[in-house]
């Protein structure tokens, strides 16, 4: 088994956290009780536990960006990408940071998203042409 990444985090309602992470983003529940619910966010384990969700502040520096820190999120390949962004774009959601290229024709080419969810938790999804592309320097 290649090595899953694990994040607890805190979210005010879970049915409406279902509604986002299961239904616009697509990730399959997994376990639940009263208090928190498991999801396969892309392959690795989100835990949304009921509580205060953590504060964030525009302090990341990415290029002529400013986006929120601490962010968590996930790397697709690029067809993967794209179809999270159109299905994003029809739920409607604000993006932070609208799907766009970036470092175009450079060792590292990628393209970005930010957005938050319901609870604002700022998520950003990458996307890469290859896994090698990924850390091309």
């Amino acid at each position: 088994m290649p090595s899953a990444f694990h994040l607890a985090f805190n979210v005010t309602d879970l049915d409406q956290a279902r509604a986002f992470y299961g239904g616009v983003l697509g990730c399959t529940e997994g376990r639940s009780t009263d208090t928190w619910v498991d999801f396969d966010f892309f392959g690795h384990q989100i835990s949304l536990h009921l509580g205060t969700p953590f504060a964030t502040a525009d302090t990341g520096h990415v290029g002529a960006h400013m986006v929120p820190m601490p962010h968590f999120g996930a790397i697709l390949l690029l067809p993967a990408w794209k179809a999270l962004a159109e299905r994003l774009s029809a739920a409607g959601t604000a993006f932070v940071l609208p799907p766009q290229v970036r470092f175009e024709g450079e060792p590292g080419e990628q393209w970005t998203m930010f957005f938050r969810d319901p609870f604002g938790n700022p998520i950003e999804i990458k996307g890469f042409r290859s896994v090698e592309a990924i850390y091309a320097a």
